[in-house]
């Protein structure tokens, strides 16, 4: 295999890897549901719903430590999603990977 295949190869994985996070959207909740939050391929923060019942004014760090776990736990997924695309794409990549 010559550099310059190798080359435009790579060049072609990272694009479609680009593609794939842009086009990605995670779903994650905690607290059996009442804190989800949507987080795109970017790591980007792009909605969150919170169940009323969890609005307690007297304790305020129960939410923060909920929407804490579903950001993180979103920001895994789309980690874990990602490393699957991208497996799937050094499969092609002529066992270099």
């Amino acid at each position: 295999m010559n550099i310059q295949k190798l080359m435009k190869q790579a060049q072609q994985m990272q694009e479609k890897l680009q593609e794939e996070q842009g086009a990605l959207t995670v779903e994650a909740s905690v607290g059996g549901g009442m804190v989800t939050v949507t987080m795109n391929g970017h790591k980007q923060l792009v909605g969150a719903q919170i169940d009323p019942e969890v609005l307690d004014p007297e304790d305020p760090v129960m939410l923060q430590d909920l929407l804490v776990a579903a950001v993180n736990e979103a920001g895994r997924k789309v980690d874990e999603e990602l490393q699957q695309k991208l497996g799937g794409m050094a499969g092609g990549m002529g066992g270099l990977f």
